[in-house]
């Protein structure tokens, strides 16, 4: 798993966001897209790309795209 790879997926669950928006230390809440439904599509692509289940707590404490990464990863 590679931090790259899963910033992309990441950056596939928004619609309105540019791709140039998303990096490791990208701060995904402040995002304006950001919402609880965009959070649920995180939790859905991580369960299917990474065969994971990560709940709103992981999220809700996780403030960059790196700390969501670092979470996913240690439960692999």
């Amino acid at each position: 798993m590679e931090l790259k790879d899963f910033i992309e997926n990441f950056a596939q669950q928004f619609d309105e966001t540019e791709e140039s928006a998303f990096a490791a230390n990208t701060v995904f809440k402040e995002l304006d897209e950001w919402s609880s439904l965009l959070a649920l599509s995180v939790i859905a692509m991580v369960d299917e790309e990474y065969d994971v289940r990560i709940k709103g707590d992981d999220i809700r404490s996780s403030a960059t795209i790196e700390d969501l990464f670092n979470v996913v990863k240690s439960r692999q």
